[in-house]
């Protein structure tokens, strides 16, 4: 048992170590791994525990897919797909808020990291045409798939844990106990902050046009990548399945397409240039971050954070619906909101049963509040850090309150919109 004195000392070097990710963006890595570094060393966390709360399926997915991307990027595709795109609209304000929708769709069921992958590439593209930054279109891409992650039972890690504890289905997310389900109160707040995006966009009137389409060759990359978005959404249905699947998909894929490269190119020297294509510095992060969430939850930080709704919301289901939906969004973007929701989620269900009242009212806007709560800071989500480390090897810098300019109104338009539905719908 962790006592209470150690529980203050983790929580002390959570604060400073994210006020340092926060100060130190060039460093974040360095300083994850060395807040890692002393949670293990102080005991606070076991060093026979490490192993365990790393997530493997995440950095798996994460180098697997940015190997993928490189061998994309190199098909020209992504660049073919933004001079399609610059056909079909006006102006830079359409061309970023579509890229946004795209990439919203695509997360509804796809992971959200491997969405930004996936897409930020032809935003990058775009932007190099037009001789803009990237920054604002890269941001939209990330903070559209954190949305939309909350939309179905596949669309991300929290949308499972609350799958697999209520005992609900896919189709359960469309539609539930004969009223709308998830899936309809997240595309309502992706209507509300499209048009938010319209609106911070509207002075972005630049016309495009693309002179000249970009000719693509080989479209073996592009298989690989679609066949990656397809195993994973066959994987999600399958029961029981180990929780490396994800990755183990996203790596064989990749290293499929180097042998490949190897064959038809100069053997392991062509091949390689890809590997050099992995953010390494964002795995490393994401790594240390792992570890100082599975301190202060070894600590018992969650677990009193969480005990604190209990205390404080009394008996007004209205109150303990607020506190849940607006608390969830304020810490989930300091703190991963895996470990977060699956700490909650027995939480809810107590208070549900000693109001006597229907516990998915609580679930949803559990659900609503820590899934996009992460869009309020670059380090609030995973989908976030890597569309920062994409952009940080493409040379652009981006500070938080850069991040916040979009990430603070997108995330307050959605979030109302389901908390007011939620309440309407499920109370």
């Amino acid at each position: 048992m962790i006592g209470e004195p150690l529980l203050i000392l983790a929580l002390a070097i959570f604060l400073c170590t994210y006020i340092l990710l926060l100060a130190l963006p060039k460093y974040r890595a360095y300083v994850a791994i060395a807040a890692a570094a002393v949670f293990v060393a102080l005991g606070i966390l076991p060093i026979s525990r490490v192993p365990e709360v790393i997530d493997w399926n995440v950095l798996l997915m994460i180098a697997g897919t940015m190997g993928l991307v490189s061998l994309f990027i190199e098909s020209g595709m992504p660049s073919l797909m933004a001079d399609v795109l610059i056909d079909k609209v006006p102006n830079e304000k359409w061309a970023v808020v579509t890229l946004a929708l795209f990439a919203g769709v695509i997360s509804a069921f796809v992971d959200n990291v491997a969405t930004v992958l996936m897409v930020a590439p032809v935003a990058l593209n775009i932007a190099k045409k037009l001789n803009i930054s990237p920054v604002p279109a890269v941001i939209c891409i990330s903070i559209s798939s954190n949305l939309q992650g909350a939309a179905t039972l596949v669309g991300d890690t929290t949308s499972i844990l609350l799958g697999g504890y209520a005992g609900m289905d896919f189709l359960d997310f469309f539609w539930f106990r004969g009223k709308p389900g998830m899936f309809f109160v997240v595309e309502a707040g992706a209507l509300v902050s499209t048009l938010v995006l319209l609106y911070m966009f509207r002075k972005n009137n630049t016309p495009v046009s693309c002179n000249e389409r970009t000719v693509v060759t080989d479209f073996v990359p592009s298989l690989l990548l679609g066949g990656a978005v397809l195993l994973l959404i066959c994987a999600s249905f399958i029961p029981d399945k180990p929780a490396i699947t994800n990755g183990i998909i996203c790596t064989a894929l990749f290293v499929v397409g180097l042998i490949r490269d190897a064959i038809k190119g100069e053997g392991f020297s062509s091949a390689s240039r890809h590997l050099y294509e992995i953010d390494f510095f964002t795995l490393l992060l994401l790594l240390g971050l792992f570890v100082v969430i599975g301190g202060i939850t070894e600590a018992g930080v969650v677990d009193e954070i969480a005990k604190l709704f209990v205390s404080v919301s009394g008996d007004n289901l209205f109150m303990i619906y607020t506190l849940v939906v607006w608390a969830s969004v304020l810490l989930s973007a300091f703190i991963d909101n895996i470990p977060y929701v699956a700490t909650m989620l027995p939480v809810v269900t107590g208070i549900a049963s000693l109001l006597g009242v229907d516990p998915h009212l609580l679930y949803f806007g559990l659900l609503t509040g820590a899934t996009l709560g992460g869009n309020l800071t670059p380090i609030g989500a995973s989908a976030n850090i890597t569309s920062i480390g994409i952009l940080r090897r493409e040379g652009y810098k981006v500070t938080a309150g850069e991040f916040m300019k979009y990430g603070m109104p997108f995330t307050l338009a959605a979030v109302v919109t389901g908390y007011l539905l939620i309440w309407f719908i499920w109370a």
